[in-house]
């Protein structure tokens, strides 16, 4: 920016020196340059990082959370401070904010550029080409109407930056925030939807269009002492963007081939790409557009694929957690809200507002109704079409630094794209609610269809169905115990077709460029895609795996932690998954033979999967599991299992699941039931039939008489709960040990545990057995079987699966 705060121009501001002395030869590092941008950065990060927290339960991207914080740090708020101003933003400090600002920008654009994919808008739809046409020229209308109401136009026509000034109007009222646009869209998990393809694609269309309007009112803008000027920036942007297009793909795609995929890309080629970016951002400069410009030229134009992908690994952290977020504060420096003044003024704050989303809704929802898109997906569209945020908050300071906009006009656009970005989310998920459109099909489709939800099973066609299990995974430390898990569950299948395993890594959806590009990879009709393509975490399982008679399947859920227990029950139930096994939220330290948390938020996904799940789900404790000592898929494996029997439907489910690994040649499966002192002959006569006590003696009765040789069956009676620890302390000695997670016996409501649980997902036995320190070596899984009496929420999208081989 060519004007730095309260219009303080570079030459009258004497400039800092780098660094200090330090404090002890009597020099405050305040006064000097790198100490000051130092303390500048860490101050915007905390504020725009505690901003972005406390608007995260509102799903709000991070941008709004930056513009607003940019905005307290200005003359708006703590600005007016006079102290806290001249210590900590003094105008001489802002030419090195502003520099560092504006190359964090430039890099930003670069990474805007590399998700635009020309290929894809020459294939884009006539459908989305007239979407994005009426989103952008029924808007962009409305604007230069707007534009009228300002004293920038009515009160100065004799002025060189009126007709740049209207223009500038149209592009801020027309234009959709690309970048924004994606992270909702994925927040929604809408981004690979034909709704998300459209208004993707639509928005690449505006951004592409509202840049070289913007280009062209930049050209115009100005103090021109000729009107050869304006044409001579025009010509030359032009042929700049024709030899880019004539130079830059043909040297990109040959340094692309030299990268092969999968290997790590040589440093020289990265700075080779970088340097190009700031020598295109020179080249616009110069010509007198913007640096903005030629990076976003050079990124759109940048081959996609792995070496973009490697790219945008390496600088999109720095760009996107340091760099960018000081372009906010030198906005917001910029923003005085207090400028904004009298009934005219805030008049005019309404009338932008409407004019924005009246045009931006309506013109999208008229294209979208004429292409036959259904009302409810219109006006979604329309909302999401609506989106501003960083590219509004770049095309305003471009218009206040060649002094088109005035401090009020700023600060009036500046609310306008918070608004209408902040109420994007909110109004969509009031438009489109997908589950319940999920669940309806859902049950018209599987109405009629059996399908096994639960190992449990008296029906002989369920028991020869496939068994199918999917396993989350949340970092590379859960790889052992699944694998060896995995291995002792396969029983004695010769085939592959007896038994599925799906192998889902949880990943979370963050602002990066990269994590939408994974997405995109990932997802297909807004739901988990089974693909060729895995992540490390996958393809480290596949790699420890090497199960035989096991066919292995894998997908990487990227989602935010909040609403990823609806991909995992969504896979589950498209899947026609009977078992889920989710990792503890928990990871055992067998040095220090203790818990340590690794992510609190996987405790609240646990209990989400329990509550949600369309099948029988099993928390699985990995404590002597991780070790690698044993061997997995081979004629070696050794595991011994223990089942704890107290009744009910999970201790069913769990036994179950204990006599499949039974089957396995190398697992010996010990069978401890526990019951109270016996119940009288009336009582069980005055029972039902399907009472849940004759249903245990059933299930025991054909237990017995259906074990192998490698199964022991012991039956235990305890008349106190300190009888229940004892036994459970001896019966630690085994790889695993699996329980039910709620059990429907008095005795175990009595256990010390239930006062106060530390884990409820586990249940009173699961809790007992980790909190006894004579148990701190066996494993556990908890199990809790499928019941209908809790109907399933499953889904997050109003689409069908798309099944893949």
């Amino acid at each position: 920016m060519a004007t730095l705060v309260n219009g303080t121009s570079p030459e009258a501001v004497e400039m800092m020196k780098a660094t200090s002395n330090g404090v002890f030869e009597g020099e405050s590092p305040l006064n000097f340059a790198l100490p000051l941008v130092i303390l500048q950065i860490c101050v915007v990060v905390a504020v725009t990082r505690s901003l972005a927290f406390l608007l995260r339960p509102m799903r709000q991207p991070r941008v709004v959370a930056e513009i607003i914080g940019g905005i307290l740090l200005g003359p708006s708020a703590l600005g007016r401070i006079t102290a806290y101003k001249i210590s900590l933003f003094p105008a001489r400090s802002l030419t090195v904010l502003d520099t560092l600002a504006n190359l964090g920008l430039l890099l930003f654009l670069f990474l805007v550029g590399l998700e635009i994919d020309l290929k894809s808008l020459r294939r884009t739809s006539q459908k989305a080409i007239s979407i994005a046409a009426a989103g952008m020229l029924f808007p962009f209308a409305m604007g230069v109407v707007t534009s009228f109401a300002f004293p920038e136009v009515s009160f100065s026509s004799g002025d060189n930056n009126r007709v740049p000034f209207i223009i500038l109007m149209g592009v801020s009222l027309s234009l959709t925030a690309f970048g924004v646009l994606a992270r909702i869209l994925a927040e929604l998990k809408l981004l690979t939807t034909d709704l998300g393809r459209i208004s993707m694609s639509a928005a690449a269309i505006n951004d592409v269009s509202a840049w070289i309007l913007l280009a062209l009112a930049i050209s115009l803008s100005g103090d021109r002492t000729s009107l050869l000027v304006p044409l001579w920036v025009l010509l030359s942007g032009i042929a700049f963007v024709i030899a880019c297009l004539l130079i830059a793909p043909p040297v990109f795609k040959l340094i692309s081939r030299r990268c092969p995929e999968g290997e790590p890309i040589d440093e020289k080629y990265v700075c080779l790409a970088l340097c190009a970016v700031l020598i295109a951002g020179f080249a616009t400069d110069a010509i007198g557009i913007h640096a903005i410009f030629g990076a976003f030229v050079i990124g759109v134009l940048f081959p996609k694929g792995h070496f973009a992908d490697a790219i945008v690994e390496k600088i999109e952290d720095l760009v996107m957690g340091l760099l960018l977020p000081l372009y906010f504060v030198i906005s917001g420096l910029e923003t005085d809200i207090t400028t904004i003044h009298g009934l005219k003024s805030w008049g005019r704050l309404v009338l932008v507002i409407v004019t924005a989303c009246f045009g931006k809704i309506v013109g999208t929802v008229s294209a979208a109704l004429l292409t036959k898109v259904g009302l409810r997906d219109s006006l979604v569209l329309g909302v999401l079409m609506n989106t501003r945020g960083l590219v509004e908050l770049i095309v305003l300071n471009i218009g206040k630094d060649r002094k088109v906009l005035s401090d009020q006009t700023f600060a009036i656009m500046v609310l306008m794209a918070i608004f209408t970005t902040f109420v994007t989310t909110p109004l969509v998920m009031a438009f489109y609610k997908p589950s319940e459109t999920t669940q309806t099909q859902d049950n018209d489709r599987y109405k009629n269809r059996k399908r096994r939800r639960k190992i449990e099973s008296d029906k002989e066609e369920e028991q020869t169905q496939q068994l199918k299990v999917l396993i989350c995974l949340q970092s590379v430390k859960d790889i052992n115990p699944m694998v060896k898990l995995i291995e002792a569950s396969r029983g004695r299948n010769k085939t592959k077709e007896s038994f599925c395993v799906y192998v889902m890594h949880l990943t979370q959806l963050s602002e990066r460029p990269s994590s939408i590009r994974m997405v995109q990879k990932a997802r297909r009709n807004g739901l988990p895609f089974w693909n060729k393509k895995r992540d490390k975490v996958v393809v480290a399982f596949e790699a420890s795996c090497n199960l035989r008679n096991v066919s292995v399947r894998s997908v990487t859920a990227i989602s935010p932690l909040l609403t990823v227990h609806e991909d995992i029950c969504s896979s589950a139930d498209s899947k026609h998954a009977a078992f889920v096994i989710l990792p503890f939220h928990r990871q055992w330290r067998s040095l220090e033979q203790e818990f340590e948390t690794v992510r609190s938020e996987f405790e609240g996904i646990n209990k989400r999967v329990l509550e949600n799940s369309p099948c029988s789900v099993g928390i699985l404790v990995g404590r002597g599991l991780s070790d690698n000592d044993s061997e997995v898929a081979s004629s070696s494996f050794s595991f011994s299992v223990n089942v704890l029997f107290f009744g009910g439907g999970d201790d069913r489910e769990a036994l179950a699941y204990g006599l499949r690994m039974a089957e396995h040649p190398g697992v010996k499966l010990t069978i401890v039931s526990i019951s109270g002192p016996e119940i009288s002959i009336s009582d069980i006569l005055e029972t039902q039939e399907t009472s849940p006590f004759l249903l245990d003696q059933q299930f025991l009765a054909a237990v017995k008489i259906k074990m192998g040789i490698s199964t022991r069956f012991e039956e235990r009676i305890v008349n106190s709960t300190d009888e229940v620890v004892k036994i459970i302390q001896e019966f630690c000695e085994c790889d695993i040990l699996i329980v039910g997670k709620s059990s429907e016996r008095p005795f175990v409501s009595k256990l010390p545990v239930m006062m106060k649980m530390d884990y409820p997902e586990l249940g009173p036995v699961g809790n007992l057995i980790l909190l006894n320190e004579m148990c701190t070596s066996v494993s556990v899984l908890v199990v809790q079987q499928y019941t209908t009496r809790n109907p399933s929420v499953v889904g997050s999208v109003s689409v069908a699966v798309m099944e893949m081989p």
